[in-house]
């Protein structure tokens, strides 16, 4: 991290409706100087062996943060949170003094949080969540649909947000059935008072069924590939 070969892109996330740019998810690379660039995954997992995950996490969120407190127009950013970070008994005093230090508004940071991160502790975790919910900060249930979903989390976690797993959006203009199970989700997700996010949106016949069938965002190749900060900040200032 030192050597400044960690790089964070910005994958720009939009309105379903209107295709109005609202925020970006942060997204870790490594430029290895051997290897070339190592996507986060890769980069998390290498991390977990040498036992830092939390410093990554951290050196991330705050690279990030100063960032888009840069940024000329005022958009959501959305960090990943990974189970080492909400495991941290100060993970909230984290986060919080993080958007303090960069000036950031609390308002539009939003944590997206996988299943991963609530398999062990979740009263502890929701009640990490709640504190940072507090100050604005919205939370976003990531990957959904990827693997087994535990319906309880639904239900006790400060969410706001559920975010599709690419592999549900992949059929939906093509497989009827893929179609079914995505308007089932967002009729769930509205009961629940929810907003539902779709993640890999790469054809003009996927986005258009997101449209009608009321997800409220969308990311993915179809809108921008991942970006720098600069490259970022010159396509915010143009929408």
């Amino acid at each position: 991290m030192g050597r400044g070969e960690i790089e964070i892109l910005f994958q720009p996330q939009y309105a379903a409706l209107d295709r109005r740019l609202v925020g970006a998810e942060a997204l870790a690379h490594w430029r290895h100087p051997e290897k070339g660039r190592i996507g986060g995954d890769r980069l998390f997992a290498i991390a977990a062996q040498g036992g830092l995950v939390e410093a990554l996490s951290g050196h991330v969120m705050r690279t990030a943060l100063d960032a888009a407190g840069n940024w000329s127009v005022p958009v959501r950013l959305s960090l990943n949170v990974t189970a080492a970070d909400v495991a941290g008994g100060d993970f909230a005093e984290i986060v919080m003094f993080a958007v303090r230090d960069a000036g950031f508004p609390a308002e539009h940071l939003t944590l997206e949080i996988t299943e991963q991160v609530l398999l062990a502790e979740l009263d502890r975790t929701a009640e990490k969540l709640r504190r940072l919910s507090v100050l604005g900060i919205r939370i976003a249930l990531d990957d959904f649909g990827a693997g087994f979903c535990n319906f309880d989390y639904l239900k006790r976690l400060p969410l706001h947000y559920l975010k599709l797993d690419r592999g549900m959006i992949a059929g939906i203009d093509q497989d009827p059935r893929d179609l079914v199970v995505l308007r089932g989700i967002v009729a769930m997700a509205r009961g629940l008072g929810l907003e539902v996010i779709a993640e890999g949106v790469e054809r003009e016949a996927q986005l258009q069924a997101i449209v009608r069938e009321g997800c409220s965002g969308w990311q993915g190749f179809l809108g921008a590939e991942p970006m720098s900060a600069a490259d970022f900040a010159t396509l915010s200032a143009a929408h």
